[in-house]
């Protein structure tokens, strides 16, 4: 299985594509992380931004609720400043099934040629396909870790945009189709059947040509006590913004999240964006190396609850990646 699953033998596969970026290509010019203009995060804002996408219920591309957070998502952008973009676009699940999608770009700075990519996916997965139920496999789940908790962030780190602006140029991007991947209870796996809207704007991206220094991917960044090894894919494109994300985390005392060791290759929505744009970027994602599937116990099941959502955890990840940017 692939998904977001830990495959260290799968990262060279993973990799090999003729456009190969280069890890000297991030440019990084950090400050000492004690910088008093870096805004304090909200983590109680954080919470809220999350409880209200999954109040809508299962984002599930084609779905009722899919179309009101991404109405929401739009709007809550636009409250904070931001120049958006909504890119849609009909994309081809892996059973042929037409999903209406939409990504969504927030830009700060538009004008400014150093800029920072911030991402997450906002839609939920169709199937809770590694519930302990067999009854659940093909119940959609609230995703309030996966998917939501990584855009409620990025809301936050939006409204703290809008009040205190960086000095550099930031893109959020809440892509969609992130989740839609063979699920389990199918035999014949499919290739590149995940991460759907990051493939989508890698070969249609907002801007003509667009180009941003390096990128950071937020995914499943809410669970209480979460561990965030460096991902492998990151360490092999993007090892220097790996350890100033790293480095800075430990420096501002949240190093029981940030785990100083390597982890294995996920598939997810940076491995895209980084082959298909050339940009350099790493994956911010709670994994856990003793569970039989690499993930916290309520990936991919109904467990996937606000009952999960931890605001130390929103916080941890939160005042890192501002200290990051706010540095730059």
């Amino acid at each position: 299985m692939f998904t977001k699953m830990l495959y260290i033998l799968f990262a060279a596969a993973m990799i090999s594509c003729s456009q190969t970026p280069s890890s000297s290509s991030a440019k990084v010019e950090s400050q000492p992380v004690k910088q008093q203009n870096v805004p304090a995060f909200d983590a109680d804002s954080a919470w809220v931004f999350v409880e209200n996408q999954v109040k809508f219920g299962p984002r599930v591309p084609n779905s009722e609720a899919h179309v009101a957070c991404g109405n929401y998502l739009t709007s809550e952008l636009k409250r904070f400043g931001a120049q958006v973009y909504e890119q849609e676009a009909t994309l081809t699940a892996y059973n042929g099934t037409q999903l209406k999608a939409k990504n969504i770009i927030g830009s700060y700075n538009p004008e400014n040629s150093k800029r920072v990519l911030l991402f997450a996916h906002w839609d939920s997965r169709p199937y809770a396909d590694h519930d302990k139920d067999p009854a659940n496999h093909k119940k959609p789940i609230d995703g309030a870790d996966d998917g939501a908790s990584g855009v409620g962030v990025l809301l936050e780190m939006a409204r703290q945009f809008s009040i205190k602006s960086p000095a550099i140029g930031i893109d959020i991007i809440f892509f969609d189709a992130e989740d839609y991947g063979t699920p389990e209870f199918v035999k014949e796996y499919k290739e590149n059947t995940w991460c759907l809207g990051a493939q989508f704007w890698a070969k249609n991206p907002h801007v003509k040509g667009y180009k941003a220094d390096f990128g950071i991917l937020l995914d499943m960044v809410g669970a209480k006590n979460a561990s965030f090894f460096k991902e492998a894919t990151s360490m092999r494109y993007a090892p220097q913004i790996v350890e100033l994300v790293w480095s800075t985390a430990r420096d501002l005392g949240y190093g029981k999240f940030f785990i100083n060791a390597e982890g294995g290759a996920i598939t997810d929505d940076h491995q895209y964006v980084i082959l298909g744009r050339n940009i350099p970027c790493i994956d911010i994602i709670y994994t856990d190396p003793e569970s039989d599937n690499g993930f916290g116990p309520h990936w991919h099941t109904q467990n996937d609850t606000m009952d999960n959502i931890d605001r130390e955890t929103l916080k941890a990840v939160g005042q890192t990646v501002l200290q990051v940017v706010y540095n730059q």
